[in-house]
């Protein structure tokens, strides 16, 4: 792997790690350097950090808490 590379790996470390639990992308670095931004996506959608998830996670938020809601207003409408 390139040392310039190397370096930018060691700056991040949410990079790194899942490059070590995806060697595949060592692999793919190591052919081609400039390859990077793919590097950043892949890793993104692994670690579920893009918007579509943290709009779906924010979703089942909101949901969990109006089940909840409805669920103590029909307990105090049974009182």
């Amino acid at each position: 792997m390139r040392k310039d590379v190397a370096e930018y790996l060691e700056q991040r470390k949410d990079l790194k790690q899942f490059i070590r639990e995806q060697p595949l992308w060592y692999r793919k670095l190591t052919r081609n350097p400039y390859d990077l931004q793919s590097l950043e996506i892949a890793s993104l959608h692994y670690y579920q950090r893009t918007i579509p998830h943290q709009v779906e996670k924010f979703s089942n938020g909101v949901q969990m808490a109006s089940m909840m809601f409805h669920m103590f207003q029909s307990m105090q409408n049974q009182n």
